[in-house]
């Protein structure tokens, strides 16, 4: 049997002027000398360079057996989601935004006006939460008022007509600018809708605002010096995970009941976990990457993040499907949302790796233990699984997000525009990999998704926790020039990288709360293209948890 490899990282903890020092220190030629492969070998990078790896590299980790193109699902009807159980979620979703439009108890032009003051009432805590880069009223009052026009005339264009939607700050959103999050990028409106956004329009979705995230979305939490840090509804102290920080906390602090994120390494599923919300990374070409930075081409995903998994799932079929305008959606089969919310498991398999699941702190690792315990009381059953080389997996991950993001931001970084300080030095590793750690990765990736596939023979979804910690306290040192922790990262970061790396689908879910409040979660990740099963899986545990309310918590309904 295969040993298990994966390690926590003794990776420098960097706070406000030593963190600015440190980066300027690595961004000198002999600095950089000096000190770069000091890092590369406590992130164990080395150990990828030196490994012989026969397979040919696969540059996009597209799934097999597509039977595409296939064609998009039609926008979600209300008619179909009326009379479905009530959520046992503490939250309005978007049905019960849908109902109280039909029922006259409220209009779209309120709920804007609503969503106004929760955001102000937001900005006005002893720390405030920081949820949007920007919101344009007036834009939002005139989709607001159509909105209303339609639902009054029995012509919505579906359940999502009027319901608020945040889009993060790395999409193309009319009439807004695209700032990824910096402090130079995004001086002119955007010239047109990204697919994701146009899709969601189209539904009537109400587009809220562009959310707040870390910086090009490089590292996985809410720091952001220029828009301010997201803070976590659950503990203001707290961070949000990134770099969808503003998505995940809108929906948790009850801004929105859904949200648009972008997750090349967990970035829609460590904030939704932390925040205690759903997120949903779909399969590598499954929505269309048109209109959206290029930040990782080989990783990145956009997706929901969702109140409940009935909430995700409804915009899931929304923005899903191919597009003429993005080639690599067009290999997809159809996607489908049946069975999605079937909570009876029975006749599913589901993957344990033990070693790897208790690679994480006590608490999550015991949640994750009684969420699998649930899942089996819905009929599922467990088989112990081994994931052989997910350190080299990792490495892999870590070396193609990062040269990715530093080959996307160079033309930006060649003009001396300046980024924080955090993201100046992870662009640095990325910069120093060399075209042979680019391939090495990409041969790893291809022996990656031979593994799985040799996995998924055996198993239907492999269930791990969602982050290895819950949300951490953000040192008061870190506030005002930021940070970096690339331990904590990892941390963070440990169970996610695979789903990025080999492209598969992968859903984040509430499984409860540490002792002292905080938001714990589960994941499942799934064969290419399979997104209903893991909605089945994740609704079948939203029947059986407990949720609650944030402390910060500000209802647009």
């Amino acid at each position: 049997m295969t040993a298990y490899d994966l390690k926590s990282l003794n990776l420098p903890k960097l706070y406000g002027i030593g963190l600015e020092l440190f980066t300027r220190l690595v961004e000198n030629r002999a600095g950089r000398a000096l000190l770069i492969g000091s890092l590369l070998e406590n992130g164990r990078i080395p150990k990828l360079r030196q490994m012989l790896i026969d397979e040919a590299p696969t540059l996009y980790p597209l799934g097999e057996n597509e039977s595409g193109p296939g064609s998009a699902l039609p926008a979600p009807d209300y008619a179909a989601y009326e009379t479905l159980p009530a959520s046992p979620v503490p939250y309005p979703t978007i049905r019960q935004y849908a109902q109280s439009y039909r029922h006259g108890s409220v209009t779209p032009v309120t709920v804007a006006e609503k969503v106004f003051a929760a955001v102000a009432a937001s900005e006005a805590l002893e720390t405030p939460l920081r949820l949007f880069i920007a919101m344009q009223q007036e834009d939002v009052l005139a989709q607001a008022r159509a909105s209303a026009d339609r639902i009054r005339g029995g012509e919505a264009l579906s359940i999502l007509d009027g319901v608020p939607v945040a889009v993060k700050d790395e999409v193309d959103m009319l009439p807004y600018p695209t700032t990824l999050g910096t402090r130079f990028l995004g001086k002119q409106p955007a010239a047109a809708d990204s697919t994701m956004a146009a899709r969601l329009r189209s539904a009537g979705a109400l587009l809220i605002g562009k959310a707040n995230m870390h910086e090009i979305g490089i590292n996985p939490n809410g720091e952001n010096i220029f828009h301010g840090r997201v803070a976590n509804p659950w503990d203001l102290r707290c961070d949000t995970g990134g770099s969808s920080s503003g998505s995940s906390a809108a929906v948790a602090a009850g801004i929105c009941p859904a949200a648009i994120g972008a997750d090349g390494g967990g970035s829609i599923r460590i904030p939704a976990t932390l925040c205690g919300v759903v997120g949903l990374k779909p399969t590598f070409g499954r929505v269309s990457e048109h209109g959206a930075a290029p930040l990782g081409w080989s990783v990145a995903h956009l997706g929901p993040i969702g109140a409940t998994v009935e909430d995700v799932a409804l915009v899931y079929a929304t923005i899903a499907g191919p597009d003429p305008a993005e080639p690599l959606t067009l290999r997809q089969p159809s996607p489908s949302l049946a069975g999605w919310n079937n909570p009876d498991l029975h006749g599913l398999h589901l993957g344990i790796y033990p070693e790897w699941n208790r690679h994480a702190d006590s608490q999550v690792s015991i949640a994750c233990e009684a969420t699998l315990a649930k899942l089996v009381e819905a009929g599922a059953s467990v088989t112990e699984i081994t994931i052989p080389e997910l350190d080299a997996m990792r490495i892999a991950h870590v070396i193609t997000i990062l040269a990715e993001m530093a080959e996307g931001m160079r033309p930006y970084l060649l003009a001396g525009e300046k980024f924080a300080p955090s993201t100046r030095l992870s662009l640095v590793i990325g910069e120093v990999v060399s075209a042979h750690d680019y391939l090495q990765a990409q041969r790893m990736r291809t022996r990656a998704m031979k593994i799985f596939k040799k996995i998924f023979q055996e198993v239907d979804a492999i269930i791990t926790p969602g982050t290895g910690l819950a949300a951490p306290v953000v040192p008061a040192k870190a506030l005002d020039r930021g940070w970096s922790d690339l331990g904590t990262d990892t941390e963070m970061m440990r169970f996610i990288f695979p789903g990025n790396l080999v492209g598969l689908p992968a859903i984040t879910f509430p499984a409860g709360y540490t002792a002292e409040g905080m938001p714990i979660g589960v994941q499942a990740m799934g064969r290419h293209w399979e997104e209903a099963l893991l909605l089945r899986i994740a609704y079948a545990a939203e029947q059986r948890t407990e949720r609650r309310k944030p402390g910060a918590y500000f209802s647009s309904l």
